[in-house]
């Protein structure tokens, strides 16, 4: 009797420790979940480092010999093609394109693998942004990251107090002017298909944009400008979209 006790008792011993080892277990795990969630978010903000090849004034020349140019990073990377600044959002990045669309999708500037990836512009347009209409495209991260902050301009309050930006070229700065945001489908063809030369009817896309838009602002937009339109996904809808849209003017 004595002896079964015995045994009885060190199975609760066993048991016990295999059941701490177990909590351990998941308490580790779950940490580390957590720890690698914040990671993911944290980095896809633009670092320090990065930030110092943002030109401060026209593009390629930051008024500071100390400071990198964007031409350094074009040495570092050749697909980047500018950087882009939305006024008052995160958004403030450099752009790439890859060879073909997507290949930033999970890759930064330097060329790791990085689940934000990039902000890049489509394989569709030119690369110094001469088309009638050029789209770019970032992963909407709920930190407000990447393209994050794109989905709060389907909110009126957002949409009227965020209306400029600027894109950085390597030999020109074009002032955004924020005019429109359109909640749409990832196989829109009026949207997605139309960069696909950089040739299309902008009179159309234009009209297209206005009966469909989310938010509107009426700046005097016409066929003969050129339209950038920044997409990421909208959350909790399959193969939704939200693209934000504005017009480059040269400074």
């Amino acid at each position: 009797m004595r002896y079964a006790a015995s045994l009885s008792r060190a199975g609760n011993r066993i048991l016990n420790i295999l059941m701490a080892l177990l909590i351990l277990t998941i308490a580790l795990y779950g940490a580390y979940s957590l720890w690698d969630t914040w990671e993911i978010y944290n980095r896809a903000f633009a670092s320090e480092d990065l930030l110092k090849y943002k030109p401060a004034g026209n593009a390629g020349n930051t008024g500071n010999t100390n400071n990198p140019t964007l031409q350094d990073l074009m040495k570092i990377n050749p697909d980047v093609r500018g950087w882009l600044t939305i006024d008052d959002t995160h958004i403030n990045y450099p752009v790439l394109q890859g060879s073909y669309d997507y290949e930033y999708l999970n890759k930064d500037v330097y060329g790791n693998f990085v689940l934000s990836g990039s902000i890049f512009l489509s394989t569709g347009n030119s690369g110094d942004f001469s088309d009638p209409y050029s789209l770019v495209y970032g992963h909407h991260m709920d930190n407000g990251a990447m393209f994050g902050d794109v989905a709060e301009f389907v909110n009126s309050s957002y949409f009227e107090k965020h209306q400029t930006g600027t894109l950085y070229l390597p030999d020109q700065t074009y002032h955004i002017s924020l005019f429109a945001c359109v909640e749409a489908d990832a196989y829109d063809s009026q949207i997605y298909d139309y960069s696909s030369d950089g040739k299309g009817d902008i009179a159309g896309l234009l009209d297209y944009i206005s009966k469909i838009a989310v938010q509107n602002r009426n700046i005097n937009v016409t066929d003969s400008d050129h339209i950038i339109g920044l997409s990421t996904c909208a959350d909790a809808v399959t193969n939704g979209r939200i693209v934000l849209f504005g017009r480059l003017d040269a400074t």
